[in-house]
C-alpha cells in the first residue's frame, strides 16, 4: 500500500520570506501559512472532528425522543429521585441500573477508558520505539483529561463538581429534613455529597443533578477518538485539516507526521488500536441507553456540555496557544 512522503517544511509567507516555526512543533509536519482567505479558527474542530463529535448530541437526541415514543417506556414509572425504573416493570433490560453492562462497565468507566489508552500507547509503532516526546504527551493529555473527570466526579478540594452544583441548584440529603438523623450526623461529612448521602439510605432531592453516565461516557470514548484517529486515517480532513496559530501570529495547516520507520501502512490498525474502537464502541452503546432509560433532557444535555468542556481544554485549546502546545502537544503529531 502506498504511503504519502513526510511534507518538507515549505514556510514561504506571502512575501517570500520564510515564516519562523515555534519550538513546539516540528518543521515537517507544519505546511505553508495561510492565507486569511481560507483560514479557520485554530479552536474550531476539523470537519472530520466535527462529525464524530456531533455523535454524541444526536445519540442522546435519539435517545430522548425514543424513551418519549416508545410505548414500554411511557408505560413503566420512571423515578426521578433514584433516578431509575423499577425493576418490575422496567421497559428494557437496560433499563435496569443492576444490569451487567452498568456495574461492571459503566460505572468503572475510567478503568476501561484507562486500560484501552494504556494498550494503545504500548502497541502503537507510530508513537516511535520506546519513551518518546508523542508517547509522552500522549500521557499528559490523557493526565489532563483525567484530571478533569476527578474534578468533575470524584473530588474537587472536597465534593465534586456535580454535588457542588447539585446543592448550588437547591439540592440536599433528604436526612438533613429530620431532626433525629442530623443530630447523629458526622459535622465533617455534612452529608455533602451524593455517595456520603447514599451510606446513610438518602436520597438526594431537589438540584439539578448532571449526568455523571453522560460525562464519563463522552469523555473517556472521546480521548480514545481523538488519541487513536491519527492511527487509522490520512484522509485530508485529519492530515491536513487541523490549523495551529504560531509564535509569530500566523496561521498554518498541520499534518500528521509519519515516522520513517516502524509504522504499520496507511490505515493499518494494530490490536491497540482496535481495542481501543471496541471499548468506544461499548461506551456509544451504553450513552445510547443511558440517553433512553435514565435522566432528563437538561441532565443529559449538561453532562455533554461538561465532556466537551474537557475536551476543547486538552484537544483544541492547544492549536491556538503555542505554550500550551508545547506541553501537551497534539494527536499524531
Amino acid at each position: 500500500m502506498s504511503t504519502r512522503r513526510k511534507p518538507t517544511s515549505n514556510l514561504a509567507s506571502t512575501n517570500g520570506q520564510p515564516t519562523p516555526l515555534t519550538a513546539s512543533m516540528p518543521a515537517s509536519s507544519i505546511r505553508n501559512p495561510l492565507t486569511p482567505s481560507n483560514t479557520r479558527s485554530p479552536f474550531l474542530p476539523t470537519r472530520l472532528e466535527a462529525q464524530l463529535l456531533a455523535i454524541y448530541p444526536v445519540t442522546l437526541l435519539l435517545g430522548s425522543i425514543f424513551s418519549t415514543l416508545s410505548p414500554a417506556s411511557r408505560g413503566a414509572p420512571y423515578s426521578a429521585v433514584s433516578q431509575s425504573h423499577d425493576p418490575a416493570t422496567a421497559p428494557s433490560y437496560f433499563a435496569q441500573k443492576k444490569n451487567v453492562f452498568n456495574v461492571y462497565f459503566v460505572k468503572k468507566g475510567w478503568f476501561w477508558t484507562t486500560l484501552a489508552f494504556a494498550i494503545f500507547l504500548v502497541f502503537n509503532s507510530g508513537l516511535g520505539p520506546g519513551l518518546t516526546k508523542k508517547r509522552i504527551r500522549s500521557v499528559l493529555r490523557y493526565a489532563a483529561i483525567t484530571t478533569w473527570w476527578v474534578i468533575v466526579t470524584q473530588w474537587f478540594f472536597g465534593p465534586p463538581l456535580i454535588d457542588r452544583g447539585f446543592r448550588f441548584t437547591g439540592g440536599q440529603c433528604e436526612v438533613l429534613r429530620d431532626p433525629v438523623k442530623v443530630e447523629g450526623m458526622s459535622e465533617a461529612r455534612e452529608y455533602f455529597t451524593a455517595q456520603a448521602c447514599k451510606a446513610v439510605g438518602g436520597q438526594w432531592k431537589g438540584g439539578h443533578d448532571i449526568s455523571g453516565h453522560v460525562f464519563l461516557l463522552i469523555l473517556g470514548s472521546s480521548l480514545l477518538w481523538f488519541e487513536t484517529l491519527p492511527a487509522m486515517t490520512r484522509t485530508e480532513g485529519l492530515r491536513d485539516g487541523r490549523r495551529v496559530l504560531l509564535a509569530d501570529g500566523k496561521v498554518a495547516s498541520v499534518n500528521v507526521e509519519r515516522e520513517d520507520e516502524g509504522e504499520t501502512g496507511e490505515g493499518e490498525m494494530t490490536g491497540g488500536t482496535k481495542f481501543a474502537l471496541g471499548v468506544t464502541s461499548l461506551m456509544w452503546w451504553m450513552l445510547l441507553m443511558t440517553a433512553a432509560y435514565f435522566h432528563t433532557w437538561f441532565e443529559k444535555f449538561t453532562g455533554l456540555l461538561v465532556a466537551f468542556i474537557g475536551l476543547w481544554v486538552v484537544y483544541f485549546a492547544p492549536r491556538g496557544i503555542p505554550g500550551l502546545r508545547a506541553v501537551l502537544g497534539m494527536p499524531g503529531v
